[in-house]
């Protein structure tokens, strides 16, 4: 059965999961950094904002934000791209992952420190480490260097905790053996009784719509302007030089139509508004999606 969850546009999650039956799914260096460099693709493909991670041999721990409300769609590909390459390097058959990831929602800043915190200090419970930042496969030593990273959001997480002796206050002060999560018909909160009373309310007018309303209410829609803006630097173009009547013109602007429509959620008729597409019936639209998309498998 299918646990209840809810999410939304700019949500806070802490998310998890396992191997199956305890397996070792992480057991080796190789197999732990496969799993970083996915991360780092997709959270910029899904626009997913990522606070925190941490890779044990048989599990994994995320914080992030579902920027544009999905996250489903994320996790469904993390844990789909790992999977088949842990079975071609590891061998065996079947599922890899115990189960559906876990997804416990969080409110806000306070309770997002606490996900943070729990989350960096895994191996330290595990007896692994004596201190989180010591710890190579989680996000622990990324903050308060003064560089960027790659696709750990570092300068949020330096704006929750204020400095880096407030994160270590936060590391040595934590007591608590997991995380105040309420499990309830909606799914797994963090917060006040307040935040758990809303989401709970807000989940259940969502399952009184019907699955036609859900579909015109969807949330996410990413930024349009940046969907154009990261295609163009991809492909080392700018869209407006582009000679869309020929054949190379056409085949880019078959990719951009795939872009929009799989990774911004864009229905055809919103992509025929877009001036690179209005020359075009909304039937074209639709035949030239599933000629890229047969051409490229």
């Amino acid at each position: 059965m299918r646990r209840a969850r809810i999410t939304y546009q700019k949500a806070y999650h802490h998310v998890m999961n396992r191997g199956i039956n305890g397996e070792k799914i992480f057991g080796t260096a190789e197999l732990k950094q496969h799993f970083i460099e996915l991360l780092k693709e997709l959270t910029k493909k899904f626009g997913i904002e990522l606070y925190a991670y941490c890779l044990m041999d048989n599990h994994y721990h995320l914080v992030l934000r579902s920027t544009y409300n999905n996250l489903s769609a994320f996790m469904k590909e993390l844990n789909g791209d790992y999977g088949l390459y842990y079975r071609l390097k590891m061998g065996g058959k079947g599922y890899v992952f115990q189960s559906r990831f876990k997804s416990t929602l969080i409110e806000n800043d306070s309770y997002l420190r606490m996900a943070i915190i729990y989350t960096l200090l895994n191996p330290v419970r595990a007896g692994i480490e004596e201190r989180a930042w010591e710890y190579e496969w989680s996000s622990a030593s990324e903050y308060y260097k003064g560089r960027e990273s790659e696709f750990v959001s570092i300068k949020r997480v330096e704006e929750i905790f204020g400095s880096k002796k407030e994160l270590e206050l936060a590391y040595a002060e934590w007591t608590e053996g997991e995380l105040p999560v309420l499990e309830t018909r909606a799914g797994s909160l963090l917060g006040t009784e307040e935040f758990i009373r809303d989401a709970i309310a807000l989940f259940d007018r969502r399952k009184g719509e019907t699955k036609a309303n859900v579909r015109a209410k969807k949330e996410w829609k990413r930024d349009l302007s940046q969907i154009l803006k990261d295609f163009e630097k991809e492909k080392g173009i700018k869209l407006e030089e582009v000679n869309f009547s020929t054949y190379s013109g056409k085949r880019i602007r078959a990719e951009l139509l795939v872009k929009l429509k799989d990774e911004g959620g864009l229905t055809y008729k919103e992509i025929s508004e877009i001036e690179y597409y209005k020359d075009l019936q909304l039937s074209s639209l639709g035949k030239t999606y599933k000629v890229f998309k047969e051409a490229k498998k």
